[in-house]
């Protein structure tokens, strides 16, 4: 019985096989060009493994999505689940788009950002109520980044703000700065 188990689905398996070694292979090579970015750029190494670690999670939705292509499952049963399951996803993410946003965000701000932990910045953003001072970036997470003003007050701002508003650069932590400078 197991033989002609192999025997009816032996192009299946190998496509299965073809599948996960193609999926390997690009995880190994786009966590390796992603850690190539972060080092080139000077990124935090936390921030990297993030990216990775979303990166994977789309390699792993792609392979389950071939998957299902080489073993034919009928896409109507599936169809049905998957409708299903999105309606449900669906309010639960339009409840919370912010969140959302703020990791999509996140994952531009590893690529495109053109500052990092250390720099100084100053932030121009009426709406909130944030000082018109220049912010050390102490860190830069999923969510949200940590800046700290010159009188060590620390403050949690979206990442997806920091796309919309405008941002300077004011100097670097490598700078030397005179004692005359803000921070």
């Amino acid at each position: 019985m197991e033989e002609t188990f192999y025997l009816k689905y032996m192009n299946q398996i190998l496509g299965t096989i073809l599948c996960l070694i193609v999926l390997m292979i690009l995880k190994y090579f786009g966590a390796k060009t992603i850690r190539k970015i972060g080092k080139m750029s000077d990124i935090n190494e936390i921030r990297t493994r993030l990216i990775i670690k979303y990166v994977t999670i789309g390699i792993t939705g792609v392979g389950l999505l071939a998957l299902t292509l080489i073993w034919g499952v009928d896409f109507e049963q599936i169809g049905i689940v998957f409708s299903s399951a999105f309606a449900v996803i669906g309010v639960a993410l339009f409840a919370q788009w912010s969140i959302l946003s703020n990791i999509t965000a996140g994952i531009i701000l590893f690529f495109s950002f053109p500052f990092k932990i250390g720099d100084r910045i100053r932030v121009k953003d009426k709406e909130m109520e944030l000082p018109d001072e220049i912010f050390i970036i102490e860190d830069i997470r999923a969510f949200h980044i940590h800046l700290r003003s010159k009188n060590g007050e620390l403050y949690t701002y979206p990442n997806n703000l920091m796309l919309q508003k405008a941002v300077g650069l004011v100097g670097t932590y490598e700078d030397d700065f005179d004692s005359s400078s803000e921070l």
